[in-house]
């Protein structure tokens, strides 16, 4: 299931509009707290979604029902650029676990690239809400095989997946592997460049910051 912030205007419009600023982005500070804050936006989105049981609160002067998350959440983001919107999700849902992966395009000097899964941090995933993170969904490739690798460490009752920037060929191509998940971008583009960079985009969220690396 696909949702898509920018179908209704809310404040997640101006973030997304300063991630895109190139008089802006030379901020790497304000870049970081607007993809956090994005996150943040997401995440109480994304908690609507979520199965609740009721409690009693015991205040000073007597009882007060409410309804609590029901599930354990684990929260996962893609190493570098994914770490701020990461921290936006777990400003939110501030219990739950964490898992990192380490997924990076290498390069070949025709041109292409393969999707290379190096490190992996996880906890137990079995029956837990999976939200996995990643500011940029170009081909969909990283997130796709990020995710199927978490995979091994159980079998979550849900996955939802969290997005700044998406392009219309990786939306597809997430929901063709995972028809069942819960999708949430802020802002749809629909374009890529032949290097399968999103076009109109804001460049690489990884370099926006943390700053420039010298690896492809």
């Amino acid at each position: 299931m696909l949702h898509l912030l920018s179908d209704t205007p809310s404040i997640a419009n101006q973030y997304v509009a300063q991630l895109r600023d190139i008089n802006v982005q030379a901020d790497s500070m304000r870049f970081r707290r607007n993809m956090e804050r994005l996150g943040e936006c997401i995440g109480y989105e994304l908690s609507k979604e979520l199965n609740y049981v009721e409690y009693s609160i015991e205040t000073p002067l007597g009882q007060a029902p409410t309804e609590l998350p029901a599930e354990e959440l684990v929260l996962a983001t893609i190493l570098r650029a994914g770490l701020p919107l990461h921290q936006g999700l777990l400003n939110v849902f501030d219990d739950a676990g964490n898992a990192f992966v380490s997924a990076y395009r290498k390069h070949h000097k025709d041109g292409t690239f393969e999707i290379e899964v190096e490190y992996l941090s996880c906890p137990d995933l079995e029956n837990k809400v999976l939200i996995v993170c990643d500011p940029m969904l170009a081909t969909g490739a990283s997130m796709v095989l990020a995710t199927q690798a978490l995979l091994a460490y159980g079998k979550p009752s849900a996955i939802h997946f969290v997005v700044a920037i998406g392009a219309r060929l990786g939306l597809e191509h997430l929901q063709r592997n995972f028809p069942d998940a819960h999708i949430w971008i802020a802002a749809l583009d629909e374009e890529l460049t032949a290097k399968s960079y999103i076009v109109p985009g804001l460049g690489d969220a990884g370099d926006l910051s943390y700053g420039a690396k010298l690896q492809d």
